[in-house]
């Protein structure tokens, strides 16, 4: 086990949320007491790694390599600089950090699984596939956490499985496809260069390049252009209307360099449109 004393920003739910893919990731979990645990397959190997507000515990062959990117995971080295409040709504409210994990296939994953479909179906699908295909994790994680398998592993997940996760054959194929070229998207030098190499792969387009490289790079102008509610809610807030994509990018233009940023803002001031309707359910895509 190694160690780091490290004060943490006061939320640090927020700031490793966006990491956690549904209620019961097996490799995300906060415990009675209060501490985080994550499980990551670093470039050392698999890790373990245990937050509190005084900073990280690590066991594992990648334990050195998770201390060492404590300081990204938490966003103290997130550039807030050019940042500044335009709308009258957000004004008051903490300007939220933005976290890296410097792990770009462990981003990938869930959000290809999470392309085109409600929550509940892409997190049970990554649950399947992390209890089937991950690996015991390091040290004294809690009971049933995994480590992600590497990206050969997931090269070789034969397409049964795929349909037990209840992942169809498209998103199956990307994944795999991504699996390919981990090694080149894990040496991306930058945000720019990342979203380059994601987008010239098939199934891959703007919507999931941004959100790979808001968690790996904490990119904070990286906005997921093309998701389901995100506009309507930026609109929504901003001008009392919903919007589209077009309308939206119009909205944050003000914030460039931060618009990511900027979306965050706006959830965190929990305006919201009014829900009509009931919510779309998850597919079983194993009883097709």
């Amino acid at each position: 086990m190694r160690e780091r004393r490290y004060e943490m920003p006061v939320d640090l739910a927020a700031l490793l949320g966006p990491h956690q893919h549904g209620g019961y990731d097996p490799t995300w979990q906060r415990t009675g007491d209060g501490a985080f645990w994550m499980t990551k397959r670093t470039p050392d190997g698999p890790g373990t790694l245990r937050l509190t507000r005084h900073g990280g515990q690590a066991w594992g062959a990648g334990a050195s390599w998770l201390l060492d990117s404590l300081p990204g995971l938490v966003g103290a080295d997130d550039d807030l600089s050019g940042f500044a409040v335009h709308h009258e709504v957000l004004r008051g409210l903490a300007v939220p950090r933005i976290g890296r994990s410097g792990l770009v296939f462990e981003a990938l994953v869930p959000a290809v699984l999470e392309q085109k479909v409600v929550g509940r179906e892409a997190w049970r699908a990554w649950r399947y596939l992390l209890r089937t295909y991950g690996t015991q994790p390091p040290g004294p994680a809690p009971e049933g956490m995994r480590v992600m398998p590497e990206p050969e592993v997931w090269r070789q997940i034969p397409a049964w499985d795929w349909h037990r996760a209840g992942a169809e054959a498209v998103r199956a194929r990307t994944i795999a496809t991504a699996a390919w070229h981990a090694a080149k998207l894990e040496a991306a030098a930058d945000s720019a260069s990342l979203d380059r190499l994601l987008r010239a792969l098939p199934g891959i387009g703007v919507w999931t390049s941004a959100e790979v490289r808001q968690r790996c790079f904490g990119d904070a102008d990286a906005v997921s252009v093309g998701d389901f509610h995100l506009a309507k809610i930026v609109g929504w807030a901003l001008t009392g209307e919903k919007a589209d994509d077009a309308e939206m990018m119009r909205l944050l233009e003000p914030y460039r360099g931060h618009r990511h940023r900027a979306c965050v803002l706006v959830g965190l001031s929990g305006l919201r449109p009014p829900a009509r309707g009931p919510r779309l359910s998850a597919r079983d895509y194993r009883s097709f």
